[in-house]
């Protein structure tokens, strides 16, 4: 019991023990957000859709497919774009312009000059707390649009985007905003007439790498703790699934981020990837995704100006069962830790029923 209690809590933390909502509420954010704490459901024995089953066309235009550089939305400097593609179908999304090491030296520049001249770690706390809010109210409002391509390029199904990642993001978004006024520093106690004091202040760029999986999640939590505490940010997508990550990105500037704070470059890793890691002129690196990638990342960083990095490594899906576990449970969570991500058929993906 205490091995299926820990299971059942660490998956619960994680955001992977999902109900499934009713069908009509697979869009209303809020009933889902509400229906969360509920149990593990089981897997259907129903055989799955035929392979030749029309796929739904998701309700929603692909806006944003450039690097967005210093405000801006632009093409690579090389001209070269990648097809990001429907998991479902194979079928070609749209062309992403993709980054290498000159658009991040652009990128990195435009984030310098936000950081060491513009107004975002000179606005006090609350200021850049509010931006966050409203960043997050704009998530809400566009939930929708974001869950259909969260769906759409990652091949997750939509009750999964619509009803926990878009409120969990928003979330996440706003726990970070409280902290912006609320990160100070201290007055230390010394022997004999001195005055030690800490004083916590923003580190720089932060260059921040995420993985396909999970796109907007990651965004939050990569993008929410460095601006909240008044750094500009290099964020490189994953070149599976940019699409979300841009369009949130829109919305961060409607919601009154100033130009050059926030930087998104989509590409591949021996490419803009190794140039942001070895970048000079970033300061920190932050990096979710397999564990031999991080370990090149963490030389590449070494190898430069020696920035600190903060890894998030993958597993999969480790479990420990003990003796006294419900062994059924175990498997059922252990599956469910596996797989919940995917879908099964190719309608799946837009109509919320994944099994």
């Amino acid at each position: 019991m205490v091995a299926r209690r820990a299971a059942s809590s660490f998956l619960s933390r994680r955001g992977l023990l999902l109900p499934r909502p009713p069908a009509d509420s697979l869009l209303r954010a809020d009933s889902a957000r509400r229906s969360l704490p509920g149990a593990v459901y089981r897997f259907s024995t129903a055989p799955a859709a035929t392979a030749d089953e029309e796929p739904i066309k998701p309700p929603v235009e692909v806006k944003y497919t450039q690097l967005l550089i210093n405000g801006n939305f632009v093409d690579a400097a090389s001209g070269r774009t990648f097809p990001t593609v429907d998991p479902r179908t194979g079928e070609v999304i749209a062309r992403v312009a993709e980054g290498d090491a000159e658009d991040i030296d652009r990128a990195v520049a435009a984030a310098r000059r936000a950081f060491d001249e513009g107004p975002w770690p000179r606005m006090t706390a609350y200021e850049r707390c509010r931006v966050l809010l409203r960043f997050a109210d704009l998530m809400e409002r566009h939930n929708d649009e974001i869950a259909a391509l969260e769906s759409w390029d990652g091949g997750k199904p939509l009750e999964q985007s619509a009803g926990g990642e878009v409120p969990m993001a928003a979330r996440c978004m706003r726990y970070y905003a409280g902290w912006a006024d609320k990160i100070h520093g201290m007055v230390v106690p010394a022997d004999g007439p001195h005055h030690v004091q800490v004083l916590r202040e923003p580190i720089g760029v932060a260059g921040q790498i995420i993985p396909w999986n999970f796109p907007l999640l990651m965004f939050a939590w990569k993008v929410g703790p460095a601006l909240a505490c008044g750094n500009a940010v290099v964020l490189k997508t994953a070149e599976q699934t940019p699409l979300s990550a841009l369009y949130v990105a829109s919305l961060l500037h409607e919601a009154g981020l100033p130009d050059g704070v926030l930087n998104v470059v989509p590409g591949f890793g021996p490419t803009a990837g190794a140039a942001l890691c070895s970048h000079m002129g970033v300061d920190k690196l932050a990096f979710t995704g397999s564990t031999g990638t991080g370990k090149i990342i963490l030389e590449l960083a070494a190898r430069s100006n020696l920035k600190p990095v903060t890894l998030e490594l993958g597993g999969k899906s480790p479990f420990i069962v003990m003796d006294d576990a419900d062994v059924d449970q175990a498997v059922e969570l252990a599956h469910r830790a596996l797989f919940f991500n995917q879908v099964l058929c190719p309608s799946q993906v837009l109509r919320g029923d994944a099994r």
